[in-house]
């Protein structure tokens, strides 16, 4: 067998060669996942394994990789239309399936290659490295746009750390791109526990539930599970696509990770009268929500915190302006702190994710059964953006860069936990806020900072241009965000305003004339 930096090499050599003819990350990812599954089909119907994933006669890995030029091209095309009929998660994996390689020489080589190995004979960690380094290599790939769906992976292996999530417990994710959170948790728990035959059926079979509307990304989903051996290919789904936000579904979840899309608004693409395409702001109207807005970061938190069972754990990544955000905005927030407990927030440096300028946090809160009392009583913020400094390709984040975080953190006995800044140590990053002087901040305005920021002071330590022009952007939007809110305030006011008082008052002025 090939060893492990040889394939990967191998692989990524291919992509670089399609990607001169055209043919993207994203395309090529896609094609790998087709002839992956096709020759790992192929392996499992043979001994030791005699396992069935019915694929259509006619339409196996012998077939395709007997053929040449135009045929190859062909059969190539008829054997995904063909799989996109198959039930289960083999349907899904290649519905609307298309070929993107148009030269079938190329397209032979690549079967050449991945006939090459004995992939059904290769550990799951290396052919989930293969397929985890093809996923970020398509996330570097800007114009694909795909960066937004991969969160980096040192960050979800810093919250799967924190949340320790247990055996035979369900997990859901309702915006889990690739799979990255499904990933780094079933690797936790294999890892952590000594688990018995049960346990590892129900971590493999009945763990997980997540939701992915984009199809291609569902897609790499589907695929980047099965090479983990999560799930079961012949058997139903556990990845939905459908819209996460629309409707409560009715289960519920001991543990929610999860990292929205980036992007302020839902919206919806619609034909206008003139037979041209629009845009309008998609509300979610749920009984279950706080608040209605388009503000799809707010959607996703109302959302996740309705997942959890009342005694669930959440770990989700949000963007700034949840932070503070007047009008929904407070109100979520108000309501999140009164009815669970919002324990901790972690400040993310700008520089890690693949959508520049981004600054996000992660929010940390256990559901909590209905009380009269708010369930928060502190909450404890550690600022990993303060006078930290990151790109995606010379400085990336790494997890030992977090490991004071979950040090902080104390997973298991939170109880314990000690702050690490004070009169004498005003450099602390970890410190906490009690309920009262949260609620008595602005519109509940929890974007809190204490660190000086050295690069006010030094422009050695300035950001980069694109970056600061985002921030200044996002900024502004804030501002008409929370001027808007107001004005929707005063226009309520005004329809409040029964037209029996505007007489009432008109009856006042024209007194006080005649006097």
């Amino acid at each position: 067998m090939s060893n492990e930096s040889g394939i990967v090499s191998k692989v990524w050599s291919f992509a670089n060669i399609l990607r001169d003819d055209g043919v993207g990350y994203g395309d090529y990812l896609e094609q790998l996942t087709y002839l992956l599954f096709l020759k790992m089909a192929d392996e499992f119907a043979k001994p030791p394994y005699n396992r069935d994933l019915h694929v259509p006669a006619g339409h196996g890995w012998e077939d395709l990789k007997s053929k040449r030029g135009a045929a190859l091209e062909s059969h190539y095309n008829q054997t995904l239309s063909e799989l996109a009929k198959a039930q289960g998660t083999l349907g899904q994996i290649f519905i609307k399936s298309q070929n993107k390689i148009q030269d079938p020489a190329k397209l032979f080589k690549i079967i050449d290659m991945v006939d090459k190995e004995k992939w059904s004979m290769m550990g799951t960690d290396l052919k989930g490295k293969i397929y985890e380094g093809l996923l970020e290599k398509n996330a570097e790939d800007t114009k694909s746009g795909a960066g937004q769906y991969f969160t980096p992976r040192s960050l979800i292996k810093a919250m799967v750390e924190c949340i320790r999530p247990e055996p035979e417990k369900t997990i859901a994710d309702p915006a889990c791109g690739t799979g990255g959170f499904f990933l780094a948790a079933y690797d936790h728990i294999v890892v952590n526990h000594a688990l018995n035959r049960e346990q590892k059926e129900f971590l493999k079979d009945k763990t997980f539930h997540g939701n992915e509307i984009v199809a291609n990304t569902r897609r790499l989903a589907l695929m980047n599970m099965f090479l983990h051996n999560i799930g079961q290919i012949d058997g139903e789904t556990f990845i939905s696509s459908a819209d996460a936000l629309v409707a409560d579904e009715g289960k519920r979840f001991d543990y929610v990770l999860a990292n929205p899309p980036f992007g302020k608004k839902s919206s919806m693409t619609f034909t206008n009268e003139e037979g041209e395409q629009d845009q309008t702001d998609l509300v979610y109207n749920r009984q279950d929500f706080w608040a209605s807005t388009s503000n799809k970061q707010l959607n996703f938190l109302q959302h996740i915190r309705s997942l959890l069972k009342s005694t669930g754990q959440a770990a989700v990544v949000l963007p700034d302006n949840v932070l503070f955000e007047g009008g929904a905005g407070e109100i979520v927030r108000k309501e999140l702190l009164r009815t669970t407990d919002l324990h901790t927030i972690l400040r993310l440096p700008t520089g890690i994710f693949y959508r520049q300028g981004v600054k996000a946090n992660v929010l940390f809160f256990d559901n909590q059964p209905a009380s009269p009392e708010p369930w928060t009583r502190e909450v404890w913020i550690y600022d990993y953006r303060t006078n930290i400094h990151h790109t995606l390709k010379k400085k990336t984040m790494r997890l030992a860069d977090l490991e004071d975080f979950i040090t902080c953190y104390h997973p298991g006995s939170r109880h314990d936990r000690q702050e690490t800044w004070s009169a004498d140590n005003p450099e602390g990053r970890w410190k906490k806020f009690s309920f009262e002087e949260i609620v008595a901040r602005d519109k509940t305005n929890l974007d809190i900072f204490w660190l000086k920021d050295k690069s006010l002071a030094d422009l050695d330590n300035l950001p980069d241009p694109d970056i600061l022009a985002s921030e200044i952007i996002e900024t502004i939007e804030a501002g008409l965000a929370s001027f808007k809110a107001v004005m929707e305030t005063v226009n309520q006011a005004e329809a409040n305003f029964q037209p029996s008082a505007r007489q009432s008052c008109r009856n006042g002025e024209h007194s006080l004339s005649q006097g």
